[in-house]
């Protein structure tokens, strides 16, 4: 190794920088040719019209998969699938970007979900309420939407689940996010924080760290999580917890991170689009079911569930929700392993369909990657 000079650097950093450097010459190279193809592929497919015509999410999910079977470190495959999604993301974007819905505003969890499944090169469009992304997704001004469906420690979200009684939208995709709660502010110390606006959900998930940490400062309740950082920004002693996103919305630092008392938290978002999907390898069908004696008990539903039993069909989640038709009468939405087009989970749905009043297959889609 040549001895380091005054205003010179060892040899050998300098040689392991040029290779750094032809290395980051070869990526630009290699990303502008895959971007060429995929143009490639919207003039092979033809005038379709929108980049919703050209997105697979089948495909992209057998993409991810094999970015995990091949990566080998250093880095991580959380990092490596996030850099794959944004690559696949800008290539789309060449077309026209996806206009995404999600349930607003802008710097919740659900626009984190957004990002992390369909990169940055999209549309994000926020919408108040649930009701407001199913109706803009049917309507053709959003390409999908996003959705919250379930939290592991609150459990279900019943007003994602009621719109598909009424919706011709289909589920087109998961979502698993790990939800980090960050304490945000513009002051300089936490000595000087005088209150925390937050969701009172958000609230809850940190008030172990709360109490042992500023046990003096007044909590209060807000509509979001969104809400308590605009606050946060524009009044003096706020801060705020939510998600990174939320800081970089509101331009607020991330004083802590990770406060969250329990680090396995986690909501399950879906997307929803309106149209099936075919197979992608590895997937999960979500289905709408009901009898005409739901008030029969347990005998009436293990009836109803038996062919997937007798075809080894895992179910991986229920959940009853009233019907709407008439009193005391329900339906079940139910997730089971594997598509609903491939066997044996087809020759299952067959005959659940002859045993139940209604059945609606309300997606078949690649399961949750990363």
């Amino acid at each position: 190794m040549a001895v380091k000079g005054k205003d010179k650097e060892p040899l050998d950093l300098v040689e392991i920088r040029k290779r750094i450097n032809g290395i980051d010459e070869r990526l630009q190279t290699l990303i502008n040719e895959r971007a060429t193809i995929a143009q490639q592929v919207g003039v092979a497919k033809g005038e379709l019209g929108s980049a919703v015509d050209y997105y697979r999410p089948e495909r992209e999910a057998e993409v991810l998969r094999g970015v995990l079977d091949r990566n080998d470190g250093p880095m991580r495959d959380e990092e490596m699938l996030r850099l794959f999604r944004e690559i696949m993301s800008a290539c789309l974007a060449q077309q026209e970007p996806l206009k995404i819905g999600f349930l607003g505003p802008e710097g919740t969890f659900t626009q984190t979900a957004v990002f992390k499944h369909f990169g940055h090169s999209v549309r994000a469009l926020p919408f108040h309420t649930i009701d407001e992304v199913f109706q803009e997704v049917e309507c053709g001004a959003a390409d999908f939407g996003v959705v919250p469906i379930e939290n592991s420690t609150e459990g279900s979200v019943n007003n994602t689940l009621d719109m598909f009684l009424t919706s011709p939208l289909k589920i087109s995709g998961e979502i698993e996010l790990k939800i980090e709660q960050h304490l945000m502010g513009n002051m300089q110390g936490l000595e000087n924080i005088e209150r925390i606006c937050a969701h009172e959900q958000s609230l809850a998930q940190c008030r172990g760290w709360l109490r042992e940490y500023l046990p003096h400062v007044e909590l209060i309740g807000v509509s979001s999580n969104a809400a308590g950082a605009r606050r946060a920004r524009d009044e003096e002693g706020t801060a705020a917890i939510g998600p990174e996103v939320a800081a970089d919305v509101y331009e607020l630092k991330i004083m802590v991170n990770n406060i969250e008392d329990k680090p396995d938290n986690a909501t399950r978002f879906l997307v929803v689009g309106r149209n099936l999907l075919a197979a992608s390898g590895d997937d999960k069908t979500t289905l709408l079911v009901s009898t005409d004696d739901t008030a029969g008990g347990a005998g009436v539903l293990h009836n109803l569930l038996l062919p997937m039993a007798e075809q080894g069909v895992s179910m991986t989640r229920i959940e009853s929700r009233p019907s709407r038709r008439r009193k005391w009468d329900y339906v079940f939405f139910i997730d089971i392993e594997g598509h609903a087009e491939e066997e044996p989970v087809a020759s299952a749905l067959a005959k659940l369909e002859k045993n139940s009043s209604l059945f609606r297959v309300l997606g078949a889609y690649p399961k949750a990657i990363g």
